[in-house]
């Protein structure tokens, strides 16, 4: 995503939104709490939303209430709202004759728009939303049609915006085309894959690099997720009058493809485990990836640290109990004390917080690498939503809810933000990403085949799995 101001300085300290001494703390609407906006009529926010001749919104302000907007009304409605109050106010401005009053107030609007195209710039895929931003864009270009200086300004501003949505849209694309979660292929049923096929350990056998080409991969992914898209959480239940937002299965896409990489990776670490012949080299390439996932914490990288242990936790490979009594276990032991769920994941949550902090005070892009639990953060958002309601008793917006939602999205585009400082290799990344996976099936099947099952109900399974993948040979 475009970087602009609204980063830089938004949410610094808190999530509290401080607003313009003019506003004053007297208003019924929009309302206050020491100094704080907490809540409002959608139609007051909207006004606040609006630059005057004498008044900006904080960039803080403008961040949350496009992201939360979309709960309550369509982007190509809130345009056409705004344009109405600008009309207003180039009408006021032009019954004066000051021309720089008018020239100062259009360049508060276009920096406006200018914010809105380059953070959300997926609400103005539609025709209707483009129709409502040309149209405000043409009658604040007659506020300084002399020098041709607006027009030039809103043309840039257009052609990235059409590039930014080009750019989106090849990304999905792209992506379609990306392995799915699960498959059966490589799995034969009464022969073991031979010794000698590729495994992840004759790609690349340092746990470092391959946490390093992980963490590349995380970041790439999360690159192309956008802040709508993680909003989506909440207006996908409570968009206006029962009716989805437009976009809804693009934006849950981009959620849902992530979520796949994770699933992949947990599969893939499980596959890999599950399909080798002999105890020895089995016991290795669990060691192996024991390492990979404390490499992955030492980094930040906590979403494929979690991937893999989840992988080795599956059924099929927490069975093997021959191996695992060969691996060395405390370095293991460590890695699930970080992940243990107990009171709401509170380890992981003081390991990401520590992270965090050292982000922010970071001189390297090596030390400024978080990427979270991509499951628990989403679940945050969507208990965070849960547990507060949209509107108050007396109708307005509960908008310190949208400012706390605010504050988690901003730490996310913060993160996602960071330019991986490790060099892309190409061999590793291509395995990763295209390396036949089993299914849950097949798992259990290559795990009996490497450990016979140990009691009746194992035996049973077994049975059944095997009669099962025959008659759909």
């Amino acid at each position: 995503m475009p970087q602009t101001p609204i980063f830089s300085s938004m949410l610094g300290s808190s999530c509290s939104g401080q607003v313009q001494p003019d506003m004053g703390e007297r208003c019924v609407d929009p309302v206050y709490q020491d100094g704080n906006l907490v809540s409002g009529s959608l139609e007051a926010l909207i006004e606040r939303l609006v630059p005057t001749m004498d008044y900006y919104p904080d960039r803080t302000y403008i961040f949350t209430f496009l992201l939360s907007s979309r709960v309550f009304i369509h982007p190509h409605e809130l345009l056409a709202k705004v344009g109405q109050i600008c009309i207003k106010q180039k009408q006021q401005l032009e019954m004066g004759t000051e021309a720089e009053k008018l020239k100062s107030f259009a360049a508060k609007i276009i920096q406006l728009l200018k914010e809105w195209t380059e953070t959300f710039p997926y609400d103005f895929q539609d025709e209707k939303s483009m129709k409502e931003l040309k149209e405000i864009a043409h009658r604040i270009t007659q506020c300084d049609e002399e020098n041709g200086t607006v027009k030039k300004i809103i043309s840039q501003m257009t052609q990235n915006l059409l590039m930014a949505l080009s750019a989106r849209s090849q990304y999905q694309e792209i992506r379609e085309k990306f392995r799915q979660p699960v498959t059966d292929k490589g799995t034969i049923l009464k022969t073991k894959p031979q010794s000698t096929q590729k495994d992840i350990l004759s790609v690349c056998c340092d746990p470092l690099i391959l946490a390093q080409q992980l963490t590349y991969i995380e970041l790439e992914r999360l690159s192309n997720i956008y802040p709508e898209d993680l909003m989506q959480i909440v207006s996908h239940m409570d968009s206006l009058d029962n009716h989805k937002c437009r976009g809804d299965v693009t934006k849950t896409y981009n959620l849902e493809a992530y979520d796949n990489w994770f699933n992949c990776l947990s599969m893939l670490v499980a596959t890999e485990i599950c399909r080798v012949v002999k105890k020895k080299q089995r016991t290795r390439m669990v060691e192996f990836f024991i390492d990979v996932a404390r490499e992955c914490f030492n980094i930040g990288n906590f979403n494929s640290m979690m991937a893999i242990i989840s992988g080795m936790n599956l059924s099929p490979v927490a069975r093997l109990k021959k191996t695992w009594s060969k691996v060395k276990t405390a370095k293991f032991d460590v890695l699930e004390h970080h992940m243990d769920p107990s009171s709401n994941f509170c380890n992981y949550r003081t390991a990401l917080q520590g992270a965090a902090q050292r982000s922010q005070t970071a001189n390297s892009n090596r030390e400024k690498i978080v990427i979270p639990v991509f499951n628990l953060f989403i679940k945050d958002i969507y208990f965070l939503h849960k547990i507060h309601t949209n509107r108050l008793p007396n109708g307005q917006i509960n908008f310190k809810k949208f400012w706390e939602i605010s504050r988690q999205i901003h730490d996310f585009l913060t993160w996602k933000q960071v330019e991986c400082p490790f060099e892309k290799d190409k061999k590793i990344q291509s395995y990763l990403l295209t390396a036949p996976i089993y299914s849950e099936e097949a798992l259990f099947i290559a795990s009996f085949e490497s450990e016979g099952p140990e009691n009746h109900m194992e035996k049973d399974s077994w049975k059944t799995l095997r009669t099962t993948l025959l008659n759909r040979a």
